[in-house]
């Protein structure tokens, strides 16, 4: 393995410890808004490294799968916690591909993990939520019992406007911040 490729792994490493890790304390600390209908997954902001590396999108990748899993199991959901854990971490590497093709463009790179956990993450969650005994969106008297449409719609606002908020009032100013300190290098091309 050369000086690069061990360089990226160990880069993509640490993102995957961080994104795992800050996710599992955003479970502790905020319980349901990190998980549920409405989410506020305060560690989503850490995806603006994908702005900075390459190295960011299979570690952050990697760190929902890993996060997921925990809370798979901390959580209690079984098998349809799988859900998220694949369909979430789809969702995280689609943001995070995004986030670092449109790395030029760093406010429109941010809008890559909304959109992709705003239109994802809802259309499994009312399977998930339904399984675990949630028969109405929190804070709604919109019941699940047939009513796919409507919660996904809502999941779709209620994901979509967490996700922004996390993404630009949190990621925004964490992405100058480590611009400026260049805390983030770019690991040399693997060859």
């Amino acid at each position: 393995m050369n000086k690069g490729r061990s360089s990226y792994v160990a880069q993509a490493g640490m993102i995957a410890a961080v994104y795992a890790a800050a996710t599992l304390v955003a479970l502790l600390l905020l319980q349901g808004l990190a998980w549920g209908p409405v989410q506020f997954r305060i560690s989503e902001a850490v995806c603006v490294l994908a702005v900075l590396t390459p190295a960011a999108v299979p570690g952050l990748t990697v760190g929902c799968i890993v996060a997921n899993l925990i809370a798979l199991a901390v959580n209690g959901t079984g098998a349809l916690g799988l859900l998220d854990v694949v369909f979430g971490s789809l969702a995280t590497f689609l943001g995070a591909l995004w986030c670092w093709k449109m790395r030029e463009r760093p406010k429109l790179a941010l809008l890559g993990p909304v959109i992709a956990n705003a239109v994802v993450v809802p259309a499994y969650l009312p399977l998930l939520l339904q399984g675990l005994g949630f028969y109405t969106i929190p804070f709604t008297s919109i019941a699940l019992d047939g009513a796919y449409v409507p919660m996904y719609l809502f999941g779709l606002v209620a994901t979509g406007i967490g996700e922004a908020l996390v993404m630009y009032v949190l990621g925004l100013p964490l992405l100058s911040a480590l611009k400026r300190f260049h805390v983030v290098k770019q690991p040399a091309k693997a060859s």
